[in-house]
């Protein structure tokens, strides 16, 4: 427990001002937390947010970022994996000390084979045998990725969607929320899954993209191999998930006006 008047140690976020990471970093300002953001580029810094340069994927930077933190919220991924960048900032942390590490993960991770996938199981485990405290949520796809996908899908005349792919998408946001809580928290190893609202079609969600931002096009499912275990529900969260509240419409509603 801190002593009343203490300063409390800054929490470093990775990948700080991406996606998911800039909603960690407002939800953790709100929470009264002095910020650490780790980039590769140079950034001016602002009240109670710090940003330092690095390379997770080299490890250089990294001593200086994890120096005196007492929390790590690991965000930053790359399409290459994360495999590598995670075990250079586990490394870096243990030097450093004992903080408590806490890595966002995905849904699936652990039933499917692509490449991307396997690399964030790969850092799962090396979060998990680190030897430092940590705390790992798997969450779904965000909606910002669904937005990404469609619109330039919107663009042709007919739109081939996969037939029968199913997954549960949730608001970063939410996540967000999620995961600062976690950060603020006690180390607590794998927590619960974290989805959407609803479990949607992806030509359901195209749909829904079309009839928001007022285009007509033909949506026709595709059956595409290699997809059987999607098909059957890989990417949809355990039933003992957490669930966000904010829906797919809903989340359209706010980015098309």
């Amino acid at each position: 427990m801190r002593q009343e008047g203490a300063v409390a140690p800054p929490i470093l976020v990775t990948g700080g001002t991406g996606t998911l990471g800039q909603h960690v970093v407002a939800r953790l300002r709100e929470a009264g937390c002095d910020i650490r953001i780790l980039s590769r580029h140079s950034h001016s810094g602002r009240d109670g947010i710090q940003f330092l340069t690095g390379d997770l994927a080299t490890g250089e930077g990294l001593a200086p970022a994890v120096d005196g933190v007492a929390t790590i919220v690991h965000c930053a991924s790359s399409p290459k994996g994360d495999a590598g960048a995670t075990r250079n900032l586990v490394r870096a942390a243990a030097s450093s000390g004992a903080p408590h590490l806490v890595y966002i993960s995905i849904v699936g991770v652990d039933g499917l084979a692509f490449g991307y996938y396997r690399s964030k199981l790969e850092s799962e485990r090396v979060v998990a045998g680190c030897g430092l405290p940590w705390t790992t949520l798997r969450a779904t796809q965000f909606y910002d990725l669904i937005l990404k996908g469609a619109r330039p899908l919107a663009r042709l005349p007919v739109i081939p969607v996969p037939a029968g792919f199913v997954v549960q998408p949730v608001d970063a946001g939410e996540v967000a929320a999620r995961l600062a809580g976690l950060a603020l928290g006690d180390p607590a190893g794998q927590v619960p899954d974290m989805g959407g609202p609803r479990v949607r079609s992806f030509a359901d969600l195209i749909r829904a993209y079309l009839g928001a931002s007022g285009r007509r096009r033909l949506v026709v499912p595709v059956r595409l191999p290699a997809t059987r275990k999607i098909r059957a529900g890989a990417l949809l969260p355990a039933p003992s998930a957490a669930a966000g509240h904010r829906t797919w419409e809903e989340f359209l509603a706010g980015r098309l006006r």
